[in-house]
């Protein structure tokens, strides 16, 4: 039992990193499924560990919305480049994840363009959304390494003992 548990959660911290990258799955959440599986079974955090876990998944999923929108608005987007921002990500997805980000700047550039920006500062929020999309993403990444750190360093000294 103790190795399907193992498995289990491992499996559930990769689909995390891997949400962390696609954003059809809710990266963090599904990592820390994945340490609260394995805690239930071998007891290997305390509770202000996994309160703190908790608590930077809270933090990294609000940023995880607002740090695009913020930039891109830091940087001049319109409403329109934001909300083309988003549809051309959703649309980009089902290609590769270069086709999400290609969807996102295409989408934010047409979203200005149609509220009037000109080429340059169209580009210019472009480029800004999807800055902050990869600063995101390398939060969430951080985030979710973290948890996987930790899980490999419990259960190799939980077998090592």
């Amino acid at each position: 039992m103790d190795i399907l548990i193992i498995i289990i959660s491992a499996l559930l911290l990769l689909a995390g990193i891997a949400g962390c990258i696609l954003p059809v799955l809710p990266g963090l959440p599904i990592a820390f499924g994945g340490l609260l599986l394995a805690d239930w079974h071998f007891n290997f955090y305390t509770g202000r560990f996994l309160w703190i876990m908790f608590a930077m998944v809270i933090i990294i999923s609000i940023l995880d919305y607002y740090l695009p929108i913020w930039t891109a608005k830091r940087f001049g987007a319109t409403r329109y480049g934001v909300i083309g921002s988003f549809i051309g990500m959703l649309l980009g997805i089902f290609l590769t994840p270069v086709g999400m980000i290609m969807g996102t700047i295409i989408g934010a550039i047409v979203g200005d363009f149609l509220a009037g920006k000109n080429t340059r500062d169209a580009l210019r929020s472009g480029l800004a959304t999807v800055g902050g999309t990869f600063i995101s993403t390398g939060i969430k990444l951080v985030g979710a390494g973290i948890m996987t750190w930790h899980f490999v360093k419990s259960t190799i000294s939980y077998y090592a003992d």
